[in-house]
């Protein structure tokens, strides 16, 4: 299981820090995926990390303004989320993935739900003036 938190309401342009932390397991060998699902929108991949080598990767609509990160001590993923947009509002998660993207895939193959085992439950941010 994964426990996502850091959820919260701010205003345009605010920032959030997103937890993503596992139950039972340790994230170690595993890449790790934010995705987030807006009301009545497919789910989407947002960012991707390598446990093994701390690759990562951004979808274009957030480079710049996210950044996820590993602290291997506490075995926590987050995703921080800066200059935070209006259309951005969603459920946002986080998921394993247990084979490492390669680094030439394009951004639908690198989210691949179908490559995901282990889903959080979700945690809402709101954006809103």
């Amino acid at each position: 299981q994964l426990v996502e938190s850091g959820g919260g309401s701010v205003q345009p342009g605010g920032s959030l820090r997103l937890s993503c932390a596992p139950s039972g397991f340790t994230l170690d060998y595993y890449s790790i995926g934010w995705f987030r699902q807006a009301p009545g929108k497919q789910r989407e991949g947002v960012s991707c990390i390598s446990t093994s080598d701390g690759w990562t990767h951004y979808v274009d609509s957030v480079k710049g303004r996210f950044t996820i990160s590993r602290d291997s001590d506490k075995d926590v993923v987050y995703l921080e989320m800066n200059s935070l947009k209006p259309e951005e509002p969603a459920v946002y998660y986080c998921a394993t993935r247990p084979r490492d993207p390669a680094p030439t895939l394009r951004d639908p193959e690198i989210y691949d739900e179908s490559e995901y085992d282990i889903w959080g439950q979700g945690t809402q941010v709101t954006v809103s003036s």
